[in-house]
């Protein structure tokens, strides 16, 4: 690529690079050599300068690292404006803290504690990292998709009177490992937003062919170069440097091009690790003693024919410049550049490199060319050839930094009260909260504004339906349904506009929760606050597992309504029957998890949740030992099953205790000797058995569990406080089993893994038996299911009887 050279961009735009400007170009060179040293330093300071107590290797991928080091540079020090959002590649995470070092944003003793208990993290975070992480990365794949999603909102907050801003767009930029193109979750995410006409978004490939075991398969770029195409991006291959591009010009040049693009991964990899004189060695053997190319590398050294070999567009500052500037539009773009793992490391290329580090020798070697003196490893202008003060006068005015903090706030919505719908006295809770969510659609509330629902194609069977035909679906431009639609009679009357607030996504878990991973940052990336509430089945959970402890682990907020769930949803069968679901809730940092079973239950758990999610941590916590103050995400696990509603009015202090995790149905008598304990669907058969056993033992009692993680999280963390020497705290649940007598047995029953509730048994110490489902469900009737499986009436008053007889010492045999 010479300055004056096109290139195809698509079929139909052809762009002119011109040359950028010197003078910013050495600079750039400068700094992209700094951060190479600072970024190659800290890892080797983590893994063989800093005092180690249990020996273990520390890691930091120096080769990874330095295949992506000239974009990054010339990225953050001139392309990034302040609303560009960008997501790194996981391990380029030293490049990153290094970029962030020289401009003034992360402190020198967090890279010097890179890897270590309070410094620099692994990879990139949002909620451990001290400069300015966008999106956390990691698990890989995901990072890339969520720039996508992340940009679908900001279309979304712009469009909304609440959004409208005259701030220039960002573009949401991810920079990916060209291994991380092997995870499903990235194509599912391409597919889903050509459906809805992305735009401003950069997937910068870092195609340096080597993962993490092997070479990345020849000729890979073709297949990555049609499947963006036919997407509906803008495919930019950057293979060769200005190096190369001046070398095929000259005799022989076109035949060099030849050789390099026919030239497998492999041998390409083998070659850059051995030098220059393997490559003179090798295209000898290759090319005749008449033929041009001997004369065009025998005017090399050894060393300029490596650099020349060497000299992909991913490492020429120049290219890069000017590529960058051109792109100019809203067209999302992919950017296949070609890298060499290890570029300017001594294993540059060698197979192994991906964990390799450096040895003390060759790090001196490597000062030693960085001219960096012994004892000034960290200083940010040593080594650098141009004076100190014209280097902190660009790096002042670097756009990237105009703005100052990019992480924004947004206020804090006042939340309307949620009535309980009326009507019906027969009642699922998933039916409870279509209807909740359908006559909030009415309100003029500024919080109901702000939410914005979505669902993998199940919106209707989820009772979204409501909702939407109040609301819309949210589209940029109006789409009018056709005359054949319009005269076709249905319940669903959807209108695509751009004040809709609904996303209609398709069948994609892993789609569902980044666009909930994005919806739920959108006050800190664009400055306004959403209320994303989306639904899912139930045991659909585990297909996006990953992408949702993705989108916690970034403190993303949300509400997922997972519905249908457990045996409950008999008829459909053991594939859409959940399990272990209510144990995902519990364990899941970040994520609030309820499951009730009366929809009075749910208007006071959904009413607590949207000011839940809300939280930061700066307002008063008025549960000392809860995990509140900061607030999180909320799980509700809702069920098709109709139960009759009880006509009650909670009192305060009985919606206190709905939202902290359980409360007594009807109360025990001092020193009872058993209780029953639900959660969800199964209230029917548990109030029944109770009733029963209640004629021989009047002082039992029934307890309701909405949250058996928050009734956990709160007896953790009471006893944390008393170990610690804290305030002698004693949770609700320690309080809720005080009554029951000392040799008391616990009866738990809930349409999940039974492990959901046995513990409940080591709070005080009480015999615990334990109803719930452990295998594979079936199609039947609720009433069949519940008794193959165990949670019909008869089976609860069988474990009650032996429960008991078992405490008087009469053992089964």
């Amino acid at each position: 690529m010479n300055p004056n050279k096109e290139i195809l961009l698509n079929p139909n735009t052809k762009v002119s690079f011109r040359k950028g400007t010197q003078e910013k170009i050495v600079l750039l060179r400068q700094l992209e050599r700094k951060v190479l040293w600072l970024s190659t330093w800290m890892i080797h300071n983590a893994n063989h300068v800093r005092v180690k107590k249990d020996g273990l290797k520390v890691g930091g991928h120096q080769a990874s690292s330095a295949s992506l080091v000239s974009i990054m540079t010339i990225l953050y020090f001139d392309i990034l404006r302040p609303p560009d959002r960008v997501a790194v590649k996981p391990h380029a995470s030293p490049v990153f803290h290094s970029i962030q070092y020289l401009l003034g944003n992360q402190e020198i003793g967090q890279l010097e504690n890179f890897r270590a208990y309070g410094g620099a993290q692994a990879y990139p975070s949002r909620t451990k990292d001290r400069d300015d992480v966008d999106f956390s990365t990691g698990s890989v794949g995901l990072g890339v998709a969520v720039t996508a999603f992340a940009s679908l909102i900001q279309d979304y907050v712009r469009l909304k009177p609440f959004g409208k801003t005259d701030t220039p767009e960002g573009r949401m930029i991810a920079l990916v490992g060209d291994a991380e193109l092997d995870e499903g979750n990235v194509y599912e995410a391409l597919y889903e937003c050509w459906k809805h006409r992305l735009r401003n978004t950069w997937w910068i490939i870092d195609y340096n062919r080597q993962s993490l075991d092997a070479v990345v398969t020849d000729r890979l770029f073709g297949q990555i170069d049609q499947l963006f195409r036919m997407m509906g991006w803008r495919v930019l291959t950057l293979k060769y440097g200005r190096l190369l591009e001046e070398a095929f010009t000259k005799p022989g040049g076109m035949a060099l091009r030849e050789w390099i693009d026919a030239c497998p991964n492999s041998l390409y990899s083998a070659l850059v690790f051995r030098g220059g004189e393997a490559w003179r060695v090798k295209l000898e053997e290759d090319f005749n003693s008449g033929h041009k190319v001997r004369k065009l590398i025998g005017s090399y050294s050894d060393d300029e024919l490596h650099r020349t070999m060497t000299n992909l567009a991913g490492h020429d500052i120049g290219m890069l410049h000017d590529t960058f500037h051109q792109l100019q539009d809203d067209i999302p773009t992919c950017l296949i550049a070609y890298t060499i793992k290890g570029h300017g490391l001594p294993f540059a290329g060698h197979k192994d490199n991906h964990a390799g580090l450096m040895n003390s020798e060759q790090m001196e070697k490597f000062r030693v060319q960085n001219q960096i003196r012994p004892g000034y490893e960290w200083e940010p202008f040593e080594g650098i050839d141009l004076p100190q003060e014209k280097i902190t006068s660009f790096l002042k005015n670097v756009p990237f930094q105009q703005q100052g903090s990019r992480r924004f706030s947004d206020i804090k919505l006042e939340v309307p009260p949620i009535p309980v719908p009326k009507g019906k006295d027969i009642l699922s809770t998933q039916e409870g909260f279509g209807r909740i969510l359908a006559n909030l659609a009415l309100s003029k509330a500024e919080l109901v504004k702000r939410i914005v629902t979505t669902s993998p194609d199940v919106t209707v069977s989820t009772n979204l339906g409501g909702w939407i035909n109040r609301t819309g679906i949210f589209s940029r431009n109006p789409i009018p349904s056709s005359s054949q639609e319009s005269e076709v009679q249905s319940f669903q009357k959807w209108e695509q506009k751009p004040s809709g607030q609904h996303f209609e996504l398709g069948i994609a878990e892993n789609n569902l929760f980044l666009m909930l991973a994005a919806m739920g940052l959108s006050h800190e990336l664009f400055g306004k606050r959403l209320i994303p509430i989306a639904t899912l089945y139930d045991p659909f959970i585990y297909r996006g597992l990953d992408a949702l402890n993705y989108a916690c682990y970034q403190d993303a907020r949300f509400i997922l309504a997972a519905t249908p769930s457990g045996i409950s949803l008999a008829p459909e069968g053991g594939a859409h029957q959940s399990i272990g679901t209510p144990l995902v809730g519990m364990v899941q940092d970040g994520l609030a998890a309820f499951e009730p079973s009366y929809v009075d239950e749910l208007a006071t758990i959904l009413e607590w949740s949207f000011e839940y999610i809300q939280r930061d941590g700066s307002g008063k916590n008025t549960s000392e030992w809860l995990r509140d103050s900061h607030g999180g995400s909320v799980y509700l696990r809702l069920s098709t099953r109709p139960i009759h509603q009880l006509k009650r009015n909670l009192s305060p202090e009985q919606r206190t205790a709905i939202i902290e995790g359980g409360y007594w149905v009807f109360e025990p008598e001092t020193n009872a000797e058993l209780a029953l304990i639900y959660s969800g669907a199964v209230v029917q058969e548990v109030t029944e058995a109770f009733e029963l056993i209640r004629e021989d033992l009047p002082g039992a009692g029934l307890l309701a569990v909405t949250s058996s993680d928050r009734l956990n999280a709160g007896w953790q963390a009471a006893k944390r406080s008393r170990h610690h020497g804290g305030p002698r705290t004693v949770s609700l649940v320690e309080k809720l089993l005080e009554p029951l007598a000392e040799n008391a047995t616990l009866v738990t029953i809930l349409d999940g893994h039974p492990a959901t509730l046995s513990w409940l048994g080591g709070v005080r110490g009480h015999c615990v038996e334990s109803l719930g489902v452990e295998h594979f469900g079936q199609s039947g009737s609720i009433d069949a299911l519940y008794r193959h499986y165990g949670l019909d009436t008869q089976t609860i008053i069988d474990a009650c009887a032996s429960a008991y007889l078992n405490a008087l010492g009469y053992h089964d045999h």
